[in-house]
């Protein structure tokens, strides 16, 4: 007994073995489920509309604001100061014509009375060199001599000195009143004053700094500006008065939080290459920046102000604007044509920024530029745009309509 069962025993489960190893491929093989065809499967993608305009492009740069007129007061003659107006101060406002300071006018006065006296005595020497001159051609008819009488008869070589010491001492009191009027310091514009260098009491000599003052009028800001920048603006000419050519821009700064804007014109370009950084300056001009004159109703513009400038250039007819994103390396975009294929469309690009990319050919209004970026785009890819409805299938198309089972 126990040599059969040392036979059969082994031999028994070998084949239970066989028989459940070909029971449980039976199971599987019948419980595979189906292969899903996913050959037509749409991939589900993201895209903009495209529209055709026509705008103008804009152009930006940054630059602080400056007074376009700056004066440094420097003393022309010497002597101690001793006025000064409340008005001149750092930040002080003054008028055209305004005595912003005033030098002891003593010495100059009394030159002024000096030159004035001598005038007179020359202009009295002259006056006496001319009657004797007419009385020496007098006597000389009388005495009924014949021909004409010399110039030194007639006195002409001391009349001619008498006539030169007229003009040098006019000269001299044109001298002795310019210097008079120097020892007041005025300015021909309202300006503000930006440094103070002296005060009351102190002694200054000719060339001694007295301060620094600007104009008000006027401001400007200049704007580097690339080479590519330039191919898209229309600029005035740095060697042509082009005084209707001005070129809009708007201004913008941030200050505490606080956004400002100004609009202004670039009047010129500096015409030269910066041999630094390879820009061209253009110089836009604020007017009445401190609303001081009542020739602005725009906020105050501060000079040192650091400013953004947003600059109007060339207008451009039929383009397409598109995210900068869109733009493979190549100039070419992804499309979604009328049968939602994929395609991969070259295009003709007028102007790339940072942000965005302007297309002149290449994409017509109404197509679907897709905006999901592909790793490794196909065309005839079949696509789906997410947000669009899918078009209507009927029974011989790929999705049946849904219809309730009756019982």
């Amino acid at each position: 007994m126990r040599k059969f069962l040392k036979f059969v025993l082994p031999l028994g489960l070998i084949a239970l073995s066989i028989v459940v190893v070909l029971v449980m491929v039976a199971i599987a093989q019948g419980k595979r489920p189906d292969r899903k065809d996913e050959g037509n499967q749409a991939v589900l993608v993201e895209a903009i509309q495209a529209e055709v305009s026509s705008l103008n492009f804009s152009v930006t740069s940054q630059g602080a604001v400056r007074p376009r007129t700056e004066t440094t007061l420097v003393a022309e003659v010497s002597g101690q100061i001793v006025t000064v107006s409340p008005n001149f101060v750092p930040g002080g406002f003054f008028r055209k014509g305004e005595v912003l300071l005033q030098i002891d006018p003593s010495d100059y006065d009394t030159a002024l009375l000096r030159a004035q006296a001598n005038l007179a005595s020359r202009q009295a020497q002259l006056s006496d060199w001319k009657a004797r001159s007419e009385q020496a051609l007098k006597d000389w008819q009388n005495l009924g001599r014949s021909g004409e009488p010399s110039d030194l008869v007639l006195r002409k070589p001391q009349l001619a000195e008498a006539q030169a010491a007229v003009q040098a001492a006019q000269a001299e009191l044109q001298q002795a009143e310019r210097n008079l009027q120097r020892t007041r310091i005025r300015l021909p514009y309202e300006g503000l004053v930006r440094n103070k260098l002296v005060d009351v009491g102190q002694f200054v000599s000719p060339g001694t700094p007295l301060g620094v003052t600007f104009a008000v009028d006027r401001a400007e800001i200049r704007l580097p500006l690339s080479s590519s920048d330039l191919q898209f603006l229309e600029l005035p000419s740095a060697t042509r008065l082009d005084a209707d050519k001005r070129v809009p821009v708007v201004l913008t700064s941030q200050n505490g939080g606080e956004n400002g804007r100004w609009m202004g014109e670039i009047v010129r370009t500096e015409g030269v290459v910066d041999q630094a950084s390879r820009v061209v300056y253009a110089v836009t001009e604020v007017v009445d920046p401190y609303r001081v004159l009542g020739q602005s109703l725009q906020d105050e513009l501060k000079m040192g102000t650091f400013v953004r400038a947003e600059i109007e250039g060339r207008r451009v007819e039929d383009v397409v604007v598109l995210p900068r994103s869109v733009l493979l390396p190549d100039d070419t975009v992804l499309v979604a044509n009328e049968d939602r294929k994929l395609e991969i469309r070259p295009v003709t690009v007028a102007r790339a920024e940072p942000r965005q990319v302007y297309v002149s050919e290449g994409v017509e209004s109404g197509e679907w530029v897709v905006t999901t970026s592909l790793d490794a785009p196909i065309p005839g890819t079949q696509l789906a745009i997410r947000g669009e409805k899918p078009p209507a299938t009927d029974d011989d198309g790929g999705a049946p309509e849904s219809e309730e089972s009756t019982p």
